[in-house]
């Protein structure tokens, strides 16, 4: 079957990161589904913008207007349709110290910064290094994540006390908070049997709301937590002082908040990139993520990056393309200009249940009888990710899990480096060793193990055709059994060196080169090995 070349309209609302076969058709049905998603999302963005503005120690509206902004950029330019972006929860607990110290202007310059940092990074395509994290991490970060979610919604729990305070919901209010809640999960769990017009959780939260302010039921609304009525965000520069000394204060905030926002968006991307089938768009991504924070910084908001709760609301409620993401920042939009009053009378406990079944559904729960199945250094790194995200945070987990996984690679391949000894055809006396697996850092002593160097012959060849010379290591071990072999009147050959391995030694001026391997005819050259290319340190 030949496929067709999408219209040009198409693909600026679907993306270029979808195949033919995966590609949401732009019909007036799912243009409605991507509008209602839009709207549900947009609703469940309301209490997390608040929330998180307020653990950021900034006003609501900071919070809002960094939902509406980087929603509705990365919408638009994203290298993942279907993804949404708003103010989270990583971002805002880093974001609290610099407020309480030197207030919510140096948090605007932090953002732009932060959108610089972010840009550069897509400028200079890192992105592509996400694919570097393995997947016992990712499992480690949707399990934490999901965990991180949920906790954040006991907060919802909490009522004012009469002093000021915060207490925990008591007797009736808990009761009948509790009912609508496990009435919201109820409603997302049938509605998809009754009608897939309408997402769930919109359905869900619209079936709530009316039989609380039907039955009069005296439950936390969304207005209570802040009133959402504002005006559009206005330009402003930071009013800080342009001098060396706010660079120092505010660098170290943007690079943490920058690598942290990457690292949340990026590992998302892949995650709805999984349950959409679609590819690449990681260093789009950063770009995207970058202008949303630079053009943030300058509108009064606090910043962002992705939100998985909120992505996972999208792509199970339909949204596909970048109309779902637009409409949800839209919407958020009309919220605080227009609607404000009505949105605050919907029950928090509805958005909670909202959230509770977004946790359900993005906690990977076959990881947990795969634990027992995978090699144990995995299942480890499944559960520090899982317990490290909730701990401390989502960029050091990812961080802890990449090393423990590249530290058990290198555990792994160390020990496979071994050594076959048979005489030499062409070289009349000599031995040749035949080396299998990696040499590097992890293999080297290891590899200097394998020589019987006062039983071998006057010439000694290492054949590395099954091998490769990785790092400085490799080089340095080379160069000691090559000096081993010449202290005791010896001779040291390499043969079938790969490109890169040739390409490494000769850069290091280890390589003595009379010619080259002649791929065309099949001669193997045997190079000699020059001593004191490294001088060793004892």
């Amino acid at each position: 079957m030949s496929s067709s070349k999408p219209s040009r309209l198409t693909s600026l609302i679907c993306g270029e990161f979808y195949d033919d076969s995966s590609r949401p058709k732009l019909a007036p049905k799912q243009v409605s589904i991507e509008i209602l998603s839009g709207l549900t999302v947009s609703l469940a963005l309301v209490p997390e913008a608040v929330a998180f503005a307020f653990v950021a120690g900034v006003a609501p509206l900071v919070g809002l207007y960094a939902a509406f902004i980087v929603g509705l950029i990365t919408a638009l330019f994203g290298g993942r349709p279907g993804m949404i972006s708003g103010a989270t929860g990583a971002l805002a607990v880093v974001m609290v110290s610099l407020v309480m110290t030197h207030g919510v202007q140096y948090l605007f310059a932090t953002v732009i910064l932060m959108g610089i940092m972010q840009l550069t990074a897509g400028a200079l395509r890192w992105g592509k290094f996400i694919r570097m994290v393995p997947y016992p991490v990712m499992l480690g970060f949707v399990n934490g994540l999901a965990i991180v979610i949920g906790l954040a919604q006991l907060e919802q729990f909490k009522i004012a006390a009469p002093d000021g305070s915060m207490r925990w919901m008591q007797g009736e209010m808990l009761y009948t908070t509790i009912g609508m809640i496990i009435l919201t999960m109820l409603v997302i769990w049938q509605a998809p049997r009754l009608t897939r017009l309408v997402p769930a959780p919109l359905a869900a939260i619209g079936v709530v709301t009316a039989v609380v302010i039907g039955f009069g039921i005296d439950v936390p609304r969304v207005g209570d937590l802040a009133s959402l009525a504002g005006g559009l965000p206005a330009f402003a520069i930071p009013s800080v002082p342009f001098t060396l000394d706010t660079l120092v204060i505010i660098f170290p905030y943007a690079l943490i908040l920058a690598a942290i926002g990457l690292i949340e968006s990026l590992l998302t991307l892949n995650l709805v990139g999984d349950m959409t089938e679609q590819r690449g768009g990681a260093s789009r991504e950063c770009a995207a993520q970058g202008a949303a924070n630079l053009v943030t910084g300058f509108f009064g908001g606090m910043g962002g990056c992705a939100m998985i709760g909120q992505s996972m609301i999208n792509v199970k409620s339909g949204g596909r393309t970048r109309l779902a993401g637009v409409a949800a920042a839209l919407f958020l939009l009309a919220f605080i200009l227009f609607a404000a009053r009505l949105i605050e009378q919907i029950p928090i406990a509805a958005l909670v249940g909202v959230m509770f079944m977004v946790v359900i559904g993005t906690f990977a729960w076959h990881s947990i009888t795969t634990l027992r199945k995978v090699p144990r250094p995995d299942a480890l790194v499944i559960i520090t990710v899982t317990a490290v995200t909730v701990v401390e945070d989502l960029a050091i987990a990812v961080v802890v899990g990449v090393i423990m996984s590249a530290l058990v690679y290198a555990w792994n391949a160390a020990k496979t480096i071994q050594a076959s000894k048979r005489p030499s055809v062409r070289e009349q006396g000599a031995i040749v060793y035949d080396i299998k697996g990696p040499l590097f850092f992890g293999s080297a002593t290891g590899f200097r193990e394998l020589f019987q160097i006062k039983d071998d012959p006057d010439t000694v060849i290492i054949d590395f055709a099954g091998s490769r010379v990785v790092d400085q290591s490799a080089l340095q071990a080379i160069e000691d059994i090559a000096a081993k072999y010449h202290e005791v009147g010896k001779t040291v050959m390499l043969r079938h060196l790969s490109r890169d391995c040739h390409r490494l030694l000769s850069q290091s001026g280890q390589l003595i080169i009379d010619s080259d391997d002649d791929p065309e005819y099949k001669v193997a050259v045997d190079y000699r090995v020059r001593q004191g290319a490294f001088q060793a340190g004892h």
